[in-house]
């Protein structure tokens, strides 16, 4: 057997959401990015799941360098080993960022927020709160729910009566998970289950739902690229940051993280709002943006009065034994 090939040298790889959103990141930080290095770069789409990273990590030379994670993913994987560590110096230091998007092995990317939607071009006068959504009498049709506990249970809780500030002392408790079933069972025969970003905005084009929880930004996104009229309801919607995260040993972890650091500047941050409505961790970015897209942003004081953020301890002790509890209630 002769000497094997030396392995080709693999594109910088970068792996987001998808929807308007990529494609905005496109537009501000990949071409970008590339044209300022002279090296390609290319970018994949994923669903999220922590799985999906492990076997990658696990299996060595993952083909994925930088990849976009949710709290709970970063969590996990940061305690596992599986992403490198932010080098917090070439992003100009840890205070150029809000306390929640500062990670040992993560860097914010984005604050969004899961919120009512609804058609106002359907339902002039529409929801106002979880306990609308819940309310088949008040406004009749199906209503549109992530398919999985996290969000879903808490927005059972607060439908039933339970302030934004308290839904995770109650969930914390067996009766408080009981109490959040319990109101689901109420709603299970109206409910349509959503698994990608995209899924909730077509059931309420289609008019296959009533309302749904949908990703603000998509919420924005559809309203500008298709002349929709789809209401965000700001109460009691959830918020959390998302992270740029460097998978353990990848090929490019180098350019990787100073990519980060490129996507990180504040000039470059600040464009995002006129592609998709998040808001944005790097405090200068937040200062930069127009007012006209601001008051779509979650970070807005306004949209973050009733609002609530994901508690990310609670998920990681006790997501595994909340989707089994849940997967078998959808089973039922």
């Amino acid at each position: 057997m002769g000497a094997a090939a030396p392995a080709q040298a693999r594109d910088l790889t970068i792996v987001s959401w998808g929807g308007n959103y990529q494609d905005g990141q496109r537009e501000i930080y990949f071409k970008p990015y590339a044209e300022k290095t002279g090296k390609p770069v290319l970018d994949e789409t994923w669903d999220g799941g922590y799985g999906v990273l492990q076997a990658k990590a696990k299996a060595g030379n993952p083909n994925w360098d930088v990849v976009q994670v949710e709290v709970e993913e970063l969590a996990l994987g940061c305690a596992d080993g599986i992403y490198e560590k932010i080098d917090w110096a070439k992003l100009g230091g840890e205070d150029k960022f809000i306390p929640s998007a500062v990670n040992e092995c993560g860097a914010g990317a984005i604050v969004w927020s899961t919120a009512i939607a609804y058609d106002t071009e359907k339902l002039a006068d529409g929801p106002q709160s979880w306990a609308d959504f819940w309310d088949v009498q008040k406004f009749p049709g199906k209503r549109s729910l992530r398919k999985g506990p996290k969000y879903t249970l808490e927005f059972a809780l607060m439908a039933d009566g339970v302030p934004p500030a308290e839904v995770y002392d109650v969930l914390a408790t067996d009766e408080g998970v009981d109490r959040a079933f319990k109101k689901l069972d109420e709603l299970k025969p109206n409910i349509v289950w959503w698994e990608s970003g995209a899924q909730p905005l077509q059931f309420l084009a289609s008019g296959e739902v009533a309302m749904a929880s949908a990703y603000n930004g998509r919420i924005t996104g559809i309203n500008r690229t298709e002349n929709r009229k789809f209401k965000v309801v700001w109460p009691g919607s959830i918020y959390a940051v998302d992270s740029w995260a460097i998978l353990k040993d990848a090929e490019n972890k180098e350019a990787g993280m100073d990519f980060i650091a490129f996507a990180s500047q504040p000039e470059n941050q600040a464009k995002l709002p006129q592609y998709v409505a998040y808001g944005l961790p790097v405090k200068a970015a937040a200062e930069m943006v127009p007012a006209e897209y601001k008051a779509d942003l979650p970070t807005e004081p306004e949209n973050m009065k009733d609002a609530l953020a994901i508690d990310v301890d609670f998920w990681i002790d006790n997501a595994e034994a909340l989707t089994q509890r849940f997967n078998a209630w959808l089973a039922q």
